[in-house]
């Protein structure tokens, strides 16, 4: 579960309020051990991923870098040879 969180700080363009929250989502499954909480549980659950994602704005808001923003698609390019060399290269189609 949680090679499913990415990294959000400093690229352009910012991170976006659905990549926050995917990543808070992700973070309260890998705490609770629950994928989809159950109905008993379902309250206390999105009410953590929405704490999270609060805080997540207000932690991306605050940090400073003096690192040059990365891009996007070059980190997609990295992520992807790294996982080609890890894994092997991807069937083609």
């Amino acid at each position: 579960m949680c090679r499913n969180i990415k990294t959000l700080h400093n690229f352009k363009p910012p991170a976006t309020h659905d990549e926050i929250q995917a990543s808070s989502l992700q973070f309260v499954r890998k705490l609770s051990g629950f994928n989809r909480p159950s109905k008993q549980n379902e309250a206390a659950f999105a009410r953590a991923v929405a704490d999270v994602t609060h805080a997540a704005h207000h932690l991306l808001a605050d940090l400073v870098s003096n690192a040059p923003p990365r891009d996007r698609a070059t980190e997609a390019a990295k992520a992807k040879v790294r996982s080609a060399k890890r894994f092997g290269a991807a069937p083609s189609a």
